[in-house]
């Protein structure tokens, strides 16, 4: 893996950090299921390949983009745990909603580029969790496996009724699906 610089920062390090280890990686679309990623420092991986959509002006992944390929890897990751949010939501009233986002962009993604978006579960709290996330780019050499570190962040999930949006207590399953 190529690794920037850490400094005194461990989100900053590569996708087998500190906290993270791998745990499951997805296949391509159209292929099986990914391997449930479902404890606290384990590594959810989910393909995404950049279209003509995802870019701006210059030819690069808009800034945006990344929340949003950030929002499906952790949205597969929690189906993956057999946690679909509409379902929770219609069967318990509540939903996750971001809270905040810390994001740190290091490279740019571009047209036709393959890359692997993490999700690593770092905290469990009594209403939300919070999640290391990455966007790195997958080698174009199939002899080569390292990958480059394009964009990394923290993202804290609260836990809300869907009505009021106030914050609620995670439910106990739900916790357990997420750790174990």
């Amino acid at each position: 893996m190529t690794q920037p610089s850490t400094g005194s920062n461990p989100f900053r390090q590569g996708p087998q950090n500190r906290f993270c280890r791998t745990a499951g990686a997805a296949a391509p679309s159209g292929s099986s299921e990914p391997d449930a990623a479902g404890s606290v420092g384990a590594i959810f991986q989910w393909p995404v390949r950049i279209y003509w959509e995802d870019t701006d002006a210059g030819g690069i992944v808009f800034y945006a983009n990344y929340l949003k390929f950030f929002e499906r890897s952790r949205t597969e990751w929690l189906r993956s745990l057999g946690l679909e949010q509409q379902t929770l939501k219609d069967r318990t009233g509540c939903m996750f909603v971001v809270t905040d986002a810390t994001m740190r962009f290091h490279r740019p993604a571009r047209l036709d580029d393959m890359l692997i978006v993490t999700a690593c579960l770092l905290e469990v709290g009594r209403a939300s969790m919070t999640i290391s996330q990455q966007a790195l780019l997958k080698s174009e050499h199939p002899d080569n496996s390292t990958e480059t570190l394009l964009c990394d962040g923290t993202i804290r999930i609260g836990w809300v009724d869907s009505l009021s949006l106030k914050p609620s207590r995670i439910p106990a399953s739900i916790v357990d699906s997420l750790t174990t």
